[in-house]
């Protein structure tokens, strides 16, 4: 009797080691599938297209001559091949004097924007309980809904009046109006450093701002090639601004000046697309060499 009951009572624990040992089969779900996403293949596939078509068909025309380009054949290769276009529109928009006044509103619309924008963001971050700091961070979120041509009139005034309708006073205003956008990035990046990093700091005696200058800024370094290249893009290509505010037609930007292809009775295509080659051509430069930190900027932001 007890043999038997022993051996049943030995049973169930065989039969539970036998089901341990036996791997279990699972299900091969949708999950563990990979399936091509065809929607947001061809999506993509459009978009490329849309890039790629436009910028072939630029530096086509700018390697063909004026009878070519006026043919009517966009696609068709250059032949011969030739580079006089962009000697020609170097010299009919001074590229150089051009060149140099876009660097120097670029330079110093992405050096502002940066050092502000972080600075305001760090003063609203770390005094939210403040009322005062609170609503001034609503009050740059409403000015992001005020686009410049609505406001152009009183600036173009206020500008003249303070002697500013120069490269200088287009800088400015690029700083002023990105400032909203630029500090909602710069929050939303700060929100995710902890706070004891800076009291860390401050008990070995460092003050506000060296603890700004020292610790912060460097942690925010991703956001601010973010900024910094949306700056650069938003500065380089601007038209409107420019053309507002400079009131003397020697210190133009490379966009405006290009503005003289533009004329009903201009056949020179491809002197046009040559000079808007030579002008996009740093913007992509810049673009190919810091976009690796553009998402990375964007999602450490996102992510708290």
């Amino acid at each position: 009797m007890s043999t038997t009951t022993s051996a049943a009572a030995a049973a169930p624990n065989s039969t539970s080691s036998t089901a341990t040992s036996q791997p279990v089969r699972r299900r091969r779900g949708k999950v563990g599938r990979e399936r091509t996403n065809w929607t947001a293949t061809v999506l993509l596939m459009v978009g490329a297209l849309a890039v790629l078509v436009p910028l072939f068909v630029t530096v086509n025309m700018s390697l063909k001559t004026t009878a070519q380009a006026v043919d009517g054949n966009a696609f068709g290769l250059p032949s011969p091949l030739t580079f006089s276009s962009f000697v020609e529109a170097w010299n009919l928009t001074n590229f150089p004097r051009g060149f140099a006044i876009s660097i120097f509103i670029t330079v110093i619309a992405v050096i502002g924007e940066i050092v502000i924008s972080s600075l305001a963001a760090y003063a609203i971050v770390r005094n939210w309980d403040r009322r005062a700091f609170r609503w001034s961070f609503f009050y740059l979120l409403a000015a992001m809904f005020i686009p410049f041509p609505v406001v152009a009139l009183p600036q173009i005034q206020l500008t003249g009046m303070l002697g500013l309708d120069n490269p200088l006073g287009v800088a400015i205003l690029h700083i002023a109006f990105s400032l909203a956008f630029n500090t909602l990035l710069f929050t939303a990046f700060l929100r995710t450093i902890p706070l004891e990093l800076e009291e860390s700091m401050r008990m070995d005696g460092a003050g506000t701002w060296k603890v700004f200058w020292k610790l912060i800024l460097p942690l925010l370094g991703p956001m601010c090639a973010t900024v910094g290249i949306f700056a650069f893009i938003a500065s380089w290509n601007d038209f409107m601004m420019p053309s507002l505010i400079i009131s003397d037609p020697t210190l133009q930007t490379i966009p405006v000046l290009q503005n003289m292809f533009q004329t009903q009775f201009s056949n020179s295509y491809n002197v046009a697309f040559a000079s808007y080659l030579m002008a996009m051509a740093p913007a992509i430069i810049v673009y190919l060499f810091a976009q690796r930190w553009v998402m990375s900027g964007l999602t450490q932001g996102a992510i708290k």
